[in-house]
């Protein structure tokens, strides 16, 4: 099982970097949607190893989680916000992809 990291993002610079090193070993590949930042949110999760992508926000949250999907390539997506962390309770346990699998509602990209 492999899994694609989503998140959808604006003006996060200041959140992101603790987010994304949480989970980074975790999972295969971390996609970022950036729904206008105007600090350094997009330079940042590039750096940090993201596939970052922009998608004018459109008063739809839908629109926006629909086009993270659409660049996730890994079997499964887990979602986090820019805010959250996966705490060293959740770190402890086997095998990372493992656990996301077994602790969260991912969804199935692929048939």
């Amino acid at each position: 099982m492999s899994v694609s990291l989503c998140l959808m993002v604006r003006n996060e610079e200041e959140n992101l970097a603790a987010c994304l090193q949480s989970a980074a070993d975790l999972v295969r590949e971390i996609i970022v949607v950036d729904t206008g930042s105007t600090d350094g949110t997009r330079g940042l999760a590039s750096k940090l190893g993201a596939r970052v992508f922009e998608f004018p926000w459109r008063d739809d949250f839908s629109a926006a989680r629909n086009q993270c999907i659409k660049h996730a390539t890994r079997d499964f997506i887990f979602w986090m916000d820019a805010d959250e962390r996966i705490d060293p309770l959740n770190r402890e346990k086997p095998s990372g992809e493992a656990m996301v699998g077994a602790r969260a509602g991912l969804i199935s990209v692929r048939p």
